[in-house]
This record gives structure tokens, C-alpha cells and sequence, in this order.
């Protein structure tokens, strides 16, 4: 007989982060939803406008 498997939610998770200015996804890292639950913020570089701008995080599709 086969059992079926529960999807569980995983505590740490894929995100992207999305660039302020340009709108666009540059970069994904890892989060741990346990630990941090607001919303990250980072000052990274975008290559499209080519200068450092603030990225927050966002789903991946």
C-alpha cells in the first residue's frame, strides 16, 4: 500500500531581489522565514542602471 507524502513548508526559502529603480529581478539568495520575518533590504549593484541601488525582496514565479 503507498503512502502518500505531505508538502510540507519549508523553513528556508528561495527569494529574489528586486531593484527599486529599474524594477527588475538581479539577484536570488536564501532566507529563513523562522529567523527573519520582515522583508530583506540590501544596497546592491544593479548592472542595468550600473550603480549600487537598493534591493528588496520579492517571490519567485
Amino acid at each position: 500500500m503507498a503512502t502518500k507524502k505531505t508538502a510540507k513548508k519549508k523553513a528556508v526559502e528561495l527569494i529574489a531581489l528586486q531593484c527599486t529603480e529599474c524594477k527588475r529581478k538581479n539577484y536570488t539568495t536564501k532566507k529563513n522565514r523562522r529567523n527573519n520575518q520582515e522583508k530583506f533590504e540590501f544596497k546592491k549593484y544593479c548592472p542595468f542602471d550600473r550603480k549600487h541601488t537598493i534591493h528588496k525582496e520579492t517571490k519567485i514565479k
